[in-house]
């Protein structure tokens, strides 16, 4: 037999020596060389010794694969014990899903249930900060003097230093007691959905506004009070236009220190401004226009914004004057602020009237809408 046929016969009937196995897969707890009993080891089908064959596979063995990829792991084999699980009420399950919303939610809506229900009311958010204005009347159900100083009792100091005039330019003193109008229109301003209100800008004859800016400017200043989004207009309800012939609903008037005390009455005699219903006039003091007030404590300017607000907030159906209601905020634009912008010195001049005599200072606020 060549040294081939040997070999061939060795390959044919399989080695009988030991079987390689470095990792110790299909061996467990055998000895590294197996006994020599010179005895052949019947193959498996695996091309194994049958005695290997019958080893595999060991489950603890490392590196393994599973030999049925599709069979689940023993672990997913047990069975889990039944948990008692506890059905979610629907608030719940409204928490689970919007979280933090859920409780921000409802705070939003209070809040804006509060806001409109005191939008409705017609007043102010004292918590903001932000004064009210009192009830709103239809604007044709009084007559008479509306805003009128108040009657006082009689026992009040004879100076008055909380009304006094402060010093400043010219006024007039006597005027004619007729007005004309100042040439000049303007397209309707704010909404109006209720109500547009048509008004002229008159001057008494015998008021010179030259040092003013003219017939003009006066008549600008109004426009421009009006027109600002911190007045009437911020409410849709209202509109205004100007007109300079026809019938107005209502004309504002610069009018002389004499003829105001005639329109407006002057009882205590403290010279202020007002709407008198029967004249369709809102009547500006001159003295006022050009002086301001020392209780007002702002500038100018504010004090005749402060007084255009005011006397067309009657005119337009605010008839009530107004205390101080947050101690120093803001006062409402329907406060006498000509007056004081304390609670106490307005209820020491009218005890009887709607300001009480509790303590209350606001700042000066020339707007019905100061945060627009």
């Amino acid at each position: 037999m060549t040294d081939d046929g040997g070999r061939d016969s060795k390959r044919k009937g399989r080695p009988t020596g030991p079987i390689y196995d470095p990792l110790g897969l299909y061996t467990e707890g055998a000895p590294a060389q197996p006994e020599q009993t010179g005895q052949t080891e019947p193959l498996g089908q695996s091309g194994l010794s049958v005695l290997a064959e019958e080893r595999l596979p060991l489950p603890h063995q490392p590196l393994r694969a599973s030999w049925d990829p599709t069979a689940q792991p023993d672990d997913a084999r047990r069975q889990r014990p039944d948990r008692e699980t506890k059905k979610q009420s629907g608030l719940g399950r409204f928490v689970s899903t919007y979280g933090w919303r859920a409780y921000a939610l409802p705070v939003l809506l209070v809040v804006t249930v509060l806001v409109a229900v005191d939008a409705f009311r017609g007043g102010g958010d004292s918590v903001a900060g932000v004064p009210g204005f009192g009830r709103l009347s239809e604007h044709t159900d009084k007559t008479g003097i509306i805003g009128a100083p108040p009657k006082g009792d009689g026992k009040f100091a004879a100076d008055l230093p909380t009304g006094a005039v402060p010093g400043g330019g010219p006024f007039t003193d006597i005027g004619t007691g007729a007005w004309h109008i100042v040439p000049g229109t303007s397209a309707q301003i704010g909404m109006g959905s209720e109500h547009v209100f048509t008004y002229t800008v008159e001057i008494e004859d015998g008021v010179d506004t030259s040092g003013l800016g003219g017939d003009t400017s006066v008549g600008r200043m109004v426009d421009a009070t009006l027109a600002n989004p911190k007045s009437w207009t911020h409410d849709s309800r209202f509109g205004f236009r100007r007109i300079d012939g026809g019938t107005p609903d209502f004309r504002i008037s610069l009018t002389s220190r004499d003829t105001t005390h005639k329109s407006c009455g002057f009882e205590i005699p403290i010279d202020s401004s007002c709407f008198n219903a029967d004249l369709g006039r809102v009547v500006l003091s001159e003295v006022r226009w050009v002086r301001g007030a020392l209780a007002f404590e702002g500038d100018i300017g504010s004090y005749r914004q402060y007084q255009i607000n005011h006397e067309v907030g009657h005119a337009i159906g605010y008839h009530e004057h107004q205390p101080c209601d947050v101690d120093g905020g803001l006062a409402p634009v329907m406060m006498q602020q000509t007056f004081g912008t304390r609670n106490n010195d307005i209820a020491t001049l009218d005890p009887t009237g709607v300001v009480p005599m509790d303590g209350k200072k606001c700042r000066f606020n020339s707007w019905p809408y100061p945060r627009a």
